[in-house]
């Protein structure tokens, strides 16, 4: 016998936090996404955000994972696959939290 059924919806939670060495979290956006690829230009426009109020030597390795091909399929995998993202930066006193997630 032969059924249809639903597959069920999954759509991506990204979100954005800095933290402070006294663990204050400091919320810095957050939305669905409805496609991996959808949560992963979410995750490089907020990083890019990010590099642009950091210091010099802070934001390069945003920029670099910003411009990181290679890496940036590594998150598709992760988000197709069920599993959740995150890329992290850190400056001085605060770190900055980038995470994509699945949700059912």
């Amino acid at each position: 016998m032969l059924t249809t059924g639903t597959r069920p919806t999954v759509t991506y939670w990204c979100e954005a936090t800095a933290y402070t060495t006294t663990g204050a979290a400091f919320p810095l956006g957050s939305r669905p996404a409805p496609t991996p690829r959808l949560a992963l230009r979410w995750l490089r426009s907020r990083a890019q955000d990010i590099a642009d109020q950091l210091d010099s030597p802070a934001a390069r390795p945003v920029r670099a994972w910003i411009h990181d091909e290679y890496e940036h399929e590594r998150v598709l995998h992760h988000l197709v696959h069920g599993e959740p993202y995150t890329v992290t930066a850190y400056e001085d006193t605060t770190r900055y939290l980038l995470t994509a997630q699945p949700t059912r």
